[in-house]
């Protein structure tokens, strides 16, 4: 299936300058959703995963399929102060700033096989975030996960040498 003929372009958002590649047409197609999420799961299949995590709020839509499809759970990867209980955080660089995310600390056990997903590997810092997370509560990140990656923002450098899979490139 050639998934890029389901992701929408739109010039000049979030600001001027900015491609945003719009994954809800993808999304709003169920034969197209369901086989990205196939390959996604059969890539998760050869890690042998035992919890997915994904950061918010596209890291749950990509997520939250594969857990399903893969009889695992799914631990959610939030910005600070949206989650209800204990949690572990980290703090990273945005263009402009900073940024906190947080996860639950009982999300993710010592030793447990991780698939980290999110719709877009872009710059790196979230999931860079979301791995440190993991690492921090002791889980091993076996692999990542992406529809789509812009190359040319080598978001890859982050990936600290994990095995990643993306089903397009821009």
């Amino acid at each position: 299936m050639k998934y890029e003929d389901y992701i929408a372009r739109v010039d000049n958002y979030p600001e001027e300058g900015i491609i945003f590649r719009d994954i809800t047409p993808l999304m709003g197609n169920g034969p197209a959703f369901a086989a990205a999420t196939q390959e996604i799961v059969d890539y998760a299949k050869k890690l042998e995963i035992d919890m997915v995590v994904g950061p918010e709020a596209r890291g749950f839509i990509i997520g939250c399929p594969v857990a399903y499809a893969l009889g695992v759970g799914f631990a959610p990867v939030r910005k600070k102060g949206k989650l209800p209980r204990e949690t572990i955080e980290v703090e990273y660089d945005l263009e402009y700033g900073s940024n906190t995310l947080q996860i639950h600390r009982d999300a993710i056990k010592p030793g447990q096989r991780v698939l980290i997903t999110d719709d877009l590997l872009a710059t790196g810092g979230t999931v860079a975030a979301s791995i440190q997370l993991v690492e921090d509560l002791g889980g091993i990140v076996a692999g990542c996960a992406f529809l789509i990656e812009l190359d040319d923002l080598a978001g890859r450098d982050k990936l600290k040498g994990h095995d990643y899979f993306t089903l397009m490139h821009y």
